[in-house]
Parts: structure tokens; sequence; C-alpha cells
């Protein structure tokens, strides 16, 4: 029953459609199973999503209501007196994002209270927004007067959107209210946001505005507020506001540090502000699909190859400079003054799952997969109130990279990391599975249940795991009857001696230990296609795969171009990178690694969360490694993830 309301829903809503779209757009080729349709049940993955339902939404929610948030929407709309509070022109969205967060929790944890209080803080919100429908605090309440010493006044609209965020609270405000509407089935925030996109409509295009986003993600936003609606005229703004980037003709350009230095097929180099840039490259992505434009398609894979073979850290992190909080040159890669910034990780999940749909690769989840069990989730800590703003790879416990702090901060002033983290982690169940016609992906190695349609055909996916700690998978497969297609079992890079793709890191020996799958107990021969080993066959109900990816401890190597790591090396086992810190390890400077090292993998419980520990023996030293996700979880602390070798 669920499943139809939420298609009347779909339904009714398009009679906001705009009645002149032309042909409907082509869409990406694969489907990722929605979240209503699956169930995480995973020991490593639920209690991180738990954390975010009962605690971090709720911490978030009381931090935004001290620090002003909510009471600017009601001095803007005239309700209360007073000056715009917080130190951010872009401190709207922080509220739209836990608002997107805590509706993406309520698919798979019903909560009337939470609900309510949404519902009250939309009713908030919409006292903010003008009368046309523009909504951005700051400039309604005193646009002469920025809350940030770098926001330029403005006399009108738009007129400084290079530092002025106002289209960039546009975006994150169209992501979350078309979450809402999903989630709930509510039009309240919905309408909102519709209405601030009508104004972007009437005012950006060919004969109007030629100004481009100065923080990207209106571009997604536009995007999903025309998937609900259908209204081509959100994705046609969408591909104005990236068409006109790089050009010199309709406006001043902003610089590569805003990606606007050159039009978007032409760039190839992964160049400014990553998180903006992981944002454009995903609007890119949509954009290649819907539209299948072979320009934007070349962009979007000549600037994926340059991020990953030369500015991506062994964590999946990217940006190298605190200044600009930006990429730094091809295979410049500094480990103590790393940038990382947690955002920027979650832009990269975004951009590469878009990438998988459009092609159906696996490199892509590999991408995805070292991001979300490294640098992504490094970014909370274990009780879900402390954050990391950047991620680097070493600390002295003197050097204050995270915001002025040398350790976690419970809270920052722009505090777009800890509410994008809020945003992400409750829709993971989302990366899980795909299909495509007759083809069935499970592209992330989750115990979960899921319900999906295979050639319209109904089947009941049961995985079983303990991975990342263990590479022993099932999955059960049920269809409502007997039907023929292909499971495709993503096999990772670390299974198939690829640390990532391209050559940036290596393995220094390659791993021949065997990987084993069977069919209701019987051996299979493992057939990989792009990346997927792949089983066709008639399913029946109660068909079980078994899978085991053999896991042993693994040195990594940096390819010689990267200097900070010329003569180091770092540990992984499986999926998961290692970091030693000097709680564990005194002496953790003076620590060299031999050719005879010796290790042993021990299973034991770290700050209440049940891990792997790898215990070395080098010469005459002890080494302890921890999951590196969860440094920095015991207080001021050095920190390192590469280590030099005799």
């Amino acid at each position: 029953m669920k499943k139809y309301i939420y298609i009347f829903l779909l339904m009714a809503i398009g009679g906001c459609g705009n009645p002149e779209s032309a042909e409907k757009p082509h869409d990406y080729p694969l489907s990722a199973v929605d979240i209503k349709n699956v169930a995480i049940n995973d020991d490593f993955w639920l209690p991180k999503i738990s954390i975010i339902q009962d605690s971090t939404i709720h911490y978030a929610f009381e931090k935004c209501e001290e620090e002003g948030r909510m009471d600017n929407f009601l001095i803007a709309g005239g309700k209360k007196e007073g000056k715009t509070r917080g130190k951010m022109p872009f401190d709207d969205t922080d509220v739209y994002k836990i608002i997107e967060g805590a509706s993406n929790t309520l698919i798979s944890k019903p909560n009337p209270a939470l609900e309510v209080y949404l519902d009250s803080i939309i009713e908030i919100i919409k006292v903010g927004q003008e009368p046309d429908g523009y909504l951005t605090t700051w400039f309604t309440i005193d646009r002469m007067n920025p809350p940030a010493s770098w926001v330029k006044p403005a006399e009108k609209r738009w007129e400084q959107e290079i530092s002025s965020h106002e289209l960039y609270n546009s975006g994150h405000l169209f992501e979350a209210a078309a979450t809402h509407f999903l989630a709930t089935g509510k039009r309240n925030f919905l309408d909102i946001a519709l209405k601030n996109a009508d104004l972007l409509v009437d005012n950006f295009g060919p004969d109007k505005l030629h100004i481009p986003p100065g923080h990207q993600i209106v571009e997604t936003g536009l995007i999903k507020l025309y998937r609900i609606t259908q209204n081509k005229k959100y994705l046609d703004l969408a591909k104005f506001f990236l068409d006109i980037r790089g050009d010199s003709t309709s406006h001043s350009l902003f610089g590569d540090y805003s990606q606007d230095h050159l039009p978007v097929t032409k760039q190839k180099e992964a160049v400014g502000h990553a998180v903006r840039a992981m944002y454009m490259y995903a609007a890119m992505t949509d954009i290649a699909a819907l539209y299948q434009d072979s320009d934007y398609r070349a962009a979007v894979d000549n600037i994926w190859s340059n991020t990953t073979q030369t500015k991506t850290y062994l964590t999946g992190g990217l940006g190298a400079k605190h200044e600009g909080e930006a990429f730094g040159g091809n295979y410049e890669l500094p480990n103590l003054t790393a940038y990382n910034e947690t955002c920027a990780a979650i832009g990269s999940v975004y951009w590469n799952q878009r990438l998988f749909l459009l092609t159906g690769e696996s490199k892509y989840y590999d991408v995805i997969e070292r991001t979300l069990y490294n640098g992504l989730i490094a970014g909370i800590s274990v009780d879900g109130k402390k954050f990391f703003y950047p991620n680097p790879l070493e600390s002295d416990g003197k050097y204050t990279f995270n915001q002025g702090a040398c350790t976690r901060s419970s809270w920052f002033d722009c505090s777009c990391c800890p509410t994008n983290m809020i945003r992400f982690i409750p829709s993971l169940p989302g990366l899980v599975y795909a299909t495509k016609e007759e083809e069935l992906y499970v592209n992330l190695y989750i115990s979960s249940q899921a319900k999906v349609n295979i050639g319209n055909q109904p089947v009941e996916v049961i995985q079983q795991t303990d991975y990342p700690w263990k590479g022993n998978v099932t999955i059960s497969l049920n269809p409502s009857k007997k039907s023929a297609f292909t499971l495709k079992m993503r096999l990772p890079g670390w299974a198939n001696n690829q640390v990532i793709p391209g050559e940036l890191y290596a393995y220094t020996s390659r791993g021949d230990e065997r990987i084993q799958l069977s069919v209701n107990g019987a051996t299979v021969p493992i057939k990989i296609t792009q990346g997927y080993i792949e089983i066709s066959r008639e399913w029946d109900k109660g068909d079980k795969i078994e899978l085991i990816f053999p896991m042993v401890v693994r040195k990594v190597k940096a390819n010689g171009s990267v200097n900070e790591n010329a003569g180091k090396v770092a540990f992984e086992y499986g999926p998961i990178v290692y970091c030693g810190e000097a709680i564990d390890n005194p002496e953790l400077s003076a620590v060299r690694i031999t050719d005879n090292d010796s290790w042993t993998v021990k299973e034991t419980a770290l700050l209440s969360n049940k891990v792997n520990v790898l215990e070395g023996k080098i010469s005459e030293q002890s080494l302890t490694l921890i999951p590196y996700y969860l440094w920095s979880n015991r207080g001021i602390n050095g920190m390192q993830v590469w280590f030099p070798t005799e």
C-alpha cells in the first residue's frame, strides 16, 4: 500500500509541472534502491545511524536555537526584533540540513514527536520568506551589514553572489524540502522551496541575470525539484547555472577558487574549494545523464581521473590546503596540514554514486567505500557530539588544525560539517543496492533487508555480514516466484590488489588469497564483469550465496610523486585504513617499519565499539594501530597514518 501512496503523491504534485515542457529528458541507466525499501540491521552502521537519530539531531537543533538560527527567520519576517544572529551568511542551511537528515530518519524510525517538531521549524522558516519567495535571512534583515567580514554589502539581491551565498542557501533549501516531501508526503516545506525556485526561474536565464552561484549546490537542488514536479524549468535553470561558469562574456569570473575560471566542459583538473567542486561535479554528472550530453560526460570523466589519480588521500579525503579549503596541485598531499574537509568527503560520495549510476562500473564504489569507512565517518565522534571540520593524516597534538583546536570540537561558528553529517548518515541505506533491468547490484556489504523489483518481479534480499571486520558475506534471495536475473556483487578494490583506481597508491606486495564463492553450498566459478562478481541464473526462494573475501594486513605505499610520503608506508586491513595514536604508542614518532615486521589482528572493544586492532612487532618495538576513523576520541593526541621505513 505504501508504494501506491508514494506513486500517488508524485502524480499529485506533478500538477506543478510545466505544461510547455519539451520532450522528457533521459535519465541514469541504473537506479539506486530507495532507502524506503532498505532496512539496515548492521552491527557497524546501525549504531552510527542510531546515534544521529537518538542524539545528534536533538543536539544540533539545540545548538541552532542557542546560536539564533531560528531567530533569524523570525527577525526576517518581522515577528521578532533584533539584528542578524550568527557569523555566516549560510547559517540558514544548518537548519535545512538537520531537517533533511531528520526526514530520512523518519523513514527507518518513525517518530511522531520529531515529525511535529519539524513542522514547527518549517513554520518558523516560512515566516522568514519574503512574499515573492526570496529566502536568505541575513540579507532580508540587513543587507548592508553582512554577518561575515568577507561578505560584501549589496543593494540588490544576488549582486554579490560571489560571497553572499544566497543561491547556496536556496540549494540546501531545495535538497532538504525534496527529502522531507518524499519522506513524509507533506507539502509544507516543499511549497516554500518551490516558491523560492520559481523566483530563481523568473530572475535567472539567457535573457535575465547571468550570475552563477558563488558556492554550488543549487544545481542539484533544482534537479531534485525537477524530479518531483517534472517542471523542466528547474532542470533548465540548473544547466544554465553550469553553462555560464567560466563565461567571461556573461559575468566577471569568480576564478578557480569557485571553479569559475573555465567553462565547465573545458575543465580537466580538480581545482579550488573542494566542497564547491564536489557539488558542481555531481550536478555536471546529472546533466550528462539527463541530457545525454557528451561534453559534460567527458569533463566529469577527466576531472574524476585527475582527482583519483593525483589528489585523493588514502582515507578518501579531498582538499590538501587550509588556504581556501582547496585542492592543491597534482600529488600535493601533505599529512599534518591536510584539510580533507568532512563536507568534501560527503560530496565525493554523492558524486561517485552518480558516476556509478551512469556507468555501472565498480571503481566508483571503491572510492565510496574507502571514503565511507575512513575519511567520512572520522568527522564525527563515537558519542555523536564532537566533530572534525578538517581530517588530517597526522597530528602532533599541538597544531590547531580543527578550527582552532587540536582535537575534536563540540561545534563550530561555521557548522556546515556537523549538519552535513546529520544530513548524510541517515541516507546511507540508499547506497547499498541498485538495479538495472534484469540486474541486481550489491554495492556495499552491510547487513540489511531490502525489497527490490527486478524486471517487474518483487525480490526480497537479505544480506548478513560482519564487514568490515570480516570478509564473509551471505546473501539470501527470495523472489516472489522463480525468475531469472543477474546478481552482481562488487569485488572491492582492496580484495583485487588495488588500493584505489589508478596508480596513486599501491600495496607493497600482492595478496594471492583466493576469494570463495558458493551458491546453496556448492562452489561456483567466479566471473568478473566491470568489477562485479556476476551470477546469472534462475533464482528461487531461499537461494543463498556465500562470499568470502580473505583479509590480511596490507602495507600501502604512495606514488613516488607524492613527496610527503617518500619512504613511508601505511596499513590497511580490509577496507579500513589504520593509524597509530600516541596514547597507545608513547614513542610513536620514533617508529620505523622494517621488512621483517609481524602483525596480529585482535578483535577488541574500543570506546564501546567492536573493532579490529592491529598489533605489530617491529624489531624491538611494538606498535598498536586503530581504525583511523576512531582517532581523537580519547583526548588530545599525536597520530600518524604514514610511517617511515628503515
